[in-house]
């Protein structure tokens, strides 16, 4: 069975990071239902790098997805984008789509969010 090490990998090189949130999950399913905790991270992990998408265009579009859906996690994506080598410009072409279905508060996340990602990965270049 899988532990905490073995499932913060993909994590790891996807983002260089874990997010505290993410780790808490797995190690509460890790000690409640490691089995199924296994095989939602093996799920997770396929579908956010899909075969048929480059990382970068993958994590555009979650990116997208989240600041659509409100979601703070936006903050990752845009942070494994920029390591998978997207631009400012293209994370901001990809808020501007989430705003086209979502409004205002769509962007105003995105000005929160995107800065901290460019700011975060521009200290670890």
């Amino acid at each position: 069975m899988p532990n905490l090490e073995d499932l913060q990998k993909p994590y790891l090189e996807l983002l260089g990071f874990m997010p505290a949130r993410v780790r808490e999950r797995i190690k509460l399913g890790l000690e409640l239902d490691a089995e199924t905790t296994a095989a939602i991270e093996a799920l997770r992990a396929r579908l956010v790098a899909p075969a048929a998408l480059e990382p970068k265009t993958a994590q555009l579009v979650a990116f997208g997805i989240l600041l659509a859906n409100l979601s703070p996690a936006a903050e990752n994506h845009a942070l494994a984008a920029l390591r998978a080598g997207a631009s400012g410009e293209e994370l901001h072409a990809a808020a501007g789509i989430a705003f086209l279905f979502r409004g205002l508060p769509a962007i105003n996340l995105a000005g929160e969010v995107l800065r901290a990602a460019l700011d975060k990965h521009a200290a670890r270049a």
